[in-house]
C-alpha cells in the first residue's frame, strides 16, 4: 500500500529539484512512499535529470507550462498514496517530517489538510499560516502599502498572534509543502485551474473547510523553503499572476463588486509605482533597476487584471479512475 504520494511540480530549476528529491528519498528509502515529478515545459534539463538520476521517480514531462494547479492535478490523477503532499521543487525536507505529517493525518481522521513548518535556508521560521483575507487584507498584502498596514491587520491575516511553535488549526497553509487526504480531495474535487499560479492553495483549503474538513498546521514537521525561485525568473508574470489570482479569489467568494473594487484599486498601486520608479529615472537613480520595474509595472496594467471570463468556474471535478486505494 502507498502511504504517501509527493508530488512536485517543476520549471526550470533542475538543481534544486535535484536537492528537493534527495531529501525525499534518502539517505535511506521509505516505504510506503511514491514520488511524482511534473515538469511543466523545463528547457534546463529537468526532464532529462529525472530520468537519468531518479529512475523510480514517475514522471509526467508537460511541452509548456500548464501552471501550478493544472499540473498538479496531473500528479493526483495518477497518485496511489492515501495521503497527497503537494511540494515545491525549492524545499528540503527536513528528517522524518514526511512520517510525522502520516502520523498525524491518522491520528486525526477530521483534518483534511496538513501543512508543516516552512523555514528558511537559514533556519529563521517563514510565514506558512493564514487566516483567509478580508478585503483590507487584500488592499495592503503585498502591495507598496504593506508596511504602512495597520500592524493587528497583517498580525492577523499571517496568525503571527500565536506561537508558531505549537499545532494549530488554522484557515489555510500554503502550497510550498501541503500534505491533504484522499478522501478529503475525493469529496472537495482537485485544485482550481482557473488560478495558473498563487491563490489556488487558499482556494483550496477553503474548500476543505466549507466541506467541515480540519486544516492544521505542524510545526513538529518542517521543511526547508528557498521560496519563488521559479516564479522570478519571470518578474512580470509573477505579478500578474499573484494579482489576477487574488482578484479571481475575490470574485469567487465574495462578489463581483468586491472584486472590481479590488481590481482598479491594484491597477492604481501600480500606475502610482511607475510614477515614483520614472522620477527616480529622471534623476539617475539606478537606472536599470528603475526601467525593469517600470516595464514590468507597465506589463500589469497593459493586462488589466482581468479574469478570463472562461477561468471562472468553482474547480476541476475528481477524475474516478485515478481515485481507487491501493
Amino acid at each position: 500500500m502507498v502511504d504517501l504520494s509527493v508530488i512536485i511540480v517543476n520549471w526550470n530549476v533542475r538543481a534544486l529539484l535535484r536537492r528537493c528529491l534527495h531529501s525525499v528519498l534518502y539517505p535511506q528509502p521509505k516505504p510506503g512512499l511514491e514520488v511524482i515529478v511534473v515538469d511543466n515545459g523545463s528547457t534546463d534539463g529537468s526532464a532529462a535529470m529525472v530520468r537519468q538520476e531518479f529512475p523510480n521517480v514517475c514522471l509526467i514531462a508537460n511541452h509548456d507550462n500548464r501552471g501550478f494547479p493544472a499540473a498538479n492535478n496531473q500528479g493526483i490523477a495518477i497518485a496511489r498514496g492515501r495521503y497527497i503532499l503537494l511540494l515545491n521543487p525549492d524545499t528540503e525536507v527536513v528528517g522524518d517530517a514526511l512520517s510525522t505529517l502520516v502520523a498525524f493525518a491518522d491520528a486525526h481522521p477530521d483534518v483534511g489538510v496538513v501543512g508543516p513548518q516552512l523555514l528558511y535556508p537559514d533556519g529563521r521560521v517563514q510565514p506558512s499560516r493564514r487566516r483567509f483575507p478580508t478585503l483590507a487584507t487584500a488592499f495592503f498584502e503585498s502591495t507598496w502599502l504593506q508596511p504602512y498596514a495597520p500592524r493587528r491587520l497583517l498580525e492577523r491575516y499571517y496568525v503571527s498572534d500565536r506561537p508558531d511553535d505549537i499545532p494549530q488549526d488554522v484557515d489555510w497553509v500554503c502550497g510550498a509543502a501541503l500534505m491533504a487526504r484522499r478522501e478529503a480531495i475525493a469529496q472537495v474535487g482537485l485544485m482550481d485551474e482557473g488560478f495558473f499560479m498563487y491563490s489556488e492553495e487558499l482556494d483550496w483549503c477553503r474548500r476543505f473547510k466549507e466541506a467541515g474538513w480540519r486544516v492544521v498546521y505542524l510545526p513538529t514537521a518542517k521543511v526547508i523553503h528557498h521560496e519563488g525561485k521559479s516564479s522570478e525568473q519571470v518578474l512580470p508574470a509573477r505579478h500578474v499572476h499573484f494579482q489576477t489570482s487574488k482578484v479571481r479569489y475575490f470574485r469567487k467568494y465574495h462578489g463581483a463588486l468586491a472584486a472590481e473594487t479590488l481590481r482598479l484599486f491594484l491597477l492604481g498601486t501600480y500606475l502610482w509605482q511607475i510614477g515614483v520608479e520614472g522620477c527616480k529615472w529622471l534623476v539617475g537613480h539606478k537606472r536599470p533597476l528603475r526601467a525593469q520595474r517600470i516595464a514590468a509595472y507597465r506589463q500589469v496594467l497593459v493586462s488589466g487584471l482581468r479574469v478570463p471570463e472562461g477561468q471562472r468556474d468553482f474547480g476541476v471535478e475528481l477524475p474516478v479512475a485515478g481515485y481507487k486505494n491501493g
